[in-house]
């Protein structure tokens, strides 16, 4: 591929809901500008994008990809991100590496979730916006209504249309340049005179554009109150300005089908000229993870210290592709660059740029571009790569805490050696992605996003050498008591030799949370009990905490005291009072009102107001309590606190009750007691459980 230098180098993300026909933009954009020669479609598995197995199996994006696109002496990056919600921290690094977002929206449906989403990240990150109305050729497609939509559910901004469709659904056949005011059919590139019939309508929309044009600067301003109008020049200065800086809100609109390739040339041009360009990026940085942001001013050149922010990592059976983004400086194959998350160096191989999954060689990286390198010793995901001497992160988006898990299970011996490092790799790769060895519940566990996100990782293992089943994971509930109680235990174990001999009283006091999970006492006075036996007595009742009394499960939030107990001169020993101790400490916690206590999670839900009934019913049915409604632009947010037993599997059932368009956020917040009915149903299974092994 040819060399680009920074100034002509466009970083763009592709974001927005599933279906919205991200993958087909791109692959139209490709298509136009001679990249490839015939059209791939989604459905067909045959897109330049979705390369991977699983995308072509499932018919949805799954990964960003890079496609490289050349186009008027500039290299446009397009990231086409995953509108999928349980992918959506492959679309959030995109846009952490994108220097706009084009939110692809679908002319019939209009904004959703996952274009909510997308404005989020790009808020997140000052990424300006710019929107595309796809689809047009749709039946019903409409572009006011969509247009409408926009301006209702996101009314911070301001959208002000750029392209006007030419017709719409089977007559769509081009779009209105309202800066020339020219007509721009089919695919082609020549312009013609406006329709008639759409004449008004053209004129009333550029008047709108040259308002915002003219908002955008100040001398622009003064000359439009003098004369009322401005020059294609001026206008295109104005909107320029505008669209290149977030805080100014305002939103630049195109109309286009991908499908046909109808739009996509003047939305090339946009790309190119409203775009910013990557050396006027402010870069966010932090002197240490979690620290106070400081950012990195423009212009970034070449001549700046190498910096880059690794976004998204491929792992195939060839070993694994590293995709980063070059904020300043410019590196060549060979450097050596110090990997600070990891706080060693790497050597930089042979430089590539990605057109899906085909491989373009690259001499030099300049500041802005966007690039991949294979055969990294050890980065991941998120870290960032800096020459010697820059010691500054670059930021990191934050992600939603996991929503989903599942208890894995390797199906043999072989898989059991090796699950533990293909998961690592897994996560590392993917930051949304979690597991963990459980020891209260002896489960390996693996978080994400979604069912699908799940299902996803545990395919990739196993193309990786690892073969795994899954379960619905054991809720961690917890044990403690509601009353102080006593018992005592004697140990007593005689085979003819040397005997074992302990007695030990003790007491069970409840203790609130913020005295903490666990006391241990002592009160014994007279010598009863000797201070290295009074040690084996706390040693037993520690055990006894971990494997439970009721159910099997942790206890928390007791204090164990004893007070009493006797000794045998020969025949007392260290593991005589380790069995009296966890069997006094058994029988005064079955005496002093034992309970089950279990996690309640808050939950925020956001979906169409027509959903609002079936949520709030459903939050009902799962012991769940209601904590707001509200509504905002459009949609509606529910707040709840709900038991996490009964939202292992809520994602499942929020798509279904919403046919997808619902959205939700979950995190732990505090434990309570469980109702008396299910934990009688708990304990009883957890006696089955014990019997049958």
């Amino acid at each position: 591929m040819k060399e680009y230098t920074t100034d002509q180098l466009r970083n763009v993300a592709l974001a927005g809901h599933q279906s919205a026909g991200k993958t087909s933009l791109g692959e139209s954009l490709l298509f136009a500008t001679g990249a490839i020669t015939r059209m791939g479609k989604v459905e067909e598995g045959n897109t330049v994008a979705d390369f991977d197995e699983d995308e072509r199996a499932r018919g949805l994006s799954i990964y960003t990809s890079l496609l490289p696109i050349e186009y008027q002496g500039t290299k446009i990056n397009v990231l086409d991100a995953p509108g999928y919600v349980d992918f959506q921290g492959e679309a959030r690094n995109a846009m952490r590496v994108a220097d706009a977002a084009l939110i692809v929206v679908d002319a019939v449906s209009g904004p959703e979730v996952g274009t909510e989403l997308a404005f989020d990240y790009a808020a997140e990150f000052d990424v300006p916006v710019m929107v595309l109305i796809n689809k047009m050729d749709r039946e019903n497609a409409n572009f006011a209504n969509a247009l409408s939509m926009l301006r209702t559910r996101f009314p911070g901004y301001r959208f002000v249309p750029v392209l006007l469709p030419i017709g719409a659904q089977a007559s769509f056949s081009g779009v209105i340049d309202l800066v020339s005011l020219k007509a721009r059919t089919g695919p082609g590139k020549d312009s013609a005179d406006v329709p008639a019939d759409l004449r008004d309508a053209a004129e009333e929309a550029r008047l709108e554009l040259m308002e915002a044009a003219a908002e955008a600067d100040d001398a622009l301003l003064e000359k439009y109150f003098e004369s009322e109008t401005l020059t294609d020049d001026e206008i295109r200065q104005g909107l320029l300005a505008a669209a290149r800086d977030p805080h100014k809100k305002l939103v630049p609109v195109f109309a286009a089908s991908a499908t046909y390739s109808i739009g996509v040339l003047p939305l090339l041009d946009a790309l190119v000229s409203y775009v910013l360009p990557p050396s006027e990026r402010r870069v966010a940085v932090q002197a240490e993870r979690g620290g106070e942001v400081e950012y990195l001013e423009p212009p970034q050149t070449d001549q700046g210290p190498a910096v880059a922010y690794v976004f998204h990592s491929h792992t195939d059976k060839y070993g694994t592709l590293t995709y980063f983004r070059l904020f300043s400086g410019m590196i060549k194959g060979n450097d050596t660059l110090v990997n600070l998350d990891g706080g060693h160096e790497e050597r930089i191989g042979q430089l590539m740029t990605m057109r899906g999954e085909t491989q373009l060689p690259v001499d030099v990286v300049h500041a802005g571009d966007i690039a991949v390198v294979a055969k990294l010793r050890a980065t991941y995901t998120g870290h960032t790569l800096a020459s010697k001497g820059f010691t500054k992160f670059v930021t990191r988006p934050n992600f939603a805490a996991p929503v989903y898990a599942v208890a894995v299970h390797p199906r043999t011996q072989s898989d059991s050696a090796k699950m533990g490092e293909v998961l690592t790799d897994l996560t590392n790769a993917d930051p949304t992605l979690r597991w963990r060895q459980d020891p209260a519940l002896k489960q390996t566990i693996l978080e994400g996003s979604g069912a699908t996100h799940i299902d996803i990782a545990i395919s990739r293992a196993e193309r990786n050498g690892v073969s795994m089943d899954t379960s619905l994971p054991k809720v961690p509930y917890l044990e403690t008591i509601t009353k102080t109680a006593s018992a005592e235990y004697t140990h007593k174990k005689q085979t003819g030799g040397a005997g074992q001999f302990a007695r030990v009283f003790l007491r069970v006091e409840p203790l609130s949370e913020d005295q903490g999970e666990f006391e241990f006492g002592n009160e014994v006075f007279g010598g009863a009990i000797s201070a290295p036996f009074i040690a084996s007595t706390e040693k037993g009742v520690r055990q006894a905490l971990e494997s439970g009394v009721i159910a099997g499960y942790p206890v928390r939030y007791v204090r164990a005291v004893v007070y009493d107990g006797k000794m045998h001169p020969v025949d007392s020993k260290d593991i005589a009072f380790q069995i009296a101790g966890r069997g006094a400490f058994r029988e005064a916690f079955m005496n002093a009102g034992p309970v089950l206590l279990e996690p309640i999670m808050s939950v925020r839900v956001i979906v169409p107001e027509e959903n609002m009934g079936d949520i709030m019913g459903d939050f009902n049915a799962r012991r769940g309590r209601v904590l707001g409604m509200e509504t905002e632009a459009g949609r509606s947010v529910v707040r709840a606190e709900v038991p996490l037993a009964e939202m292992q599997r809520y994602s499942n059932d929020l798509r279904s009750m919403t046919g997808g368009r619902g959205v939700f956020t979950m995190e732990f917040l505090r434990y309570e007691r469980v109702p008396a009915h299910i934990q009688q149903e708990i304990i009883a299974k957890a006696e089955k459980a014990k019997e049958e092994e």
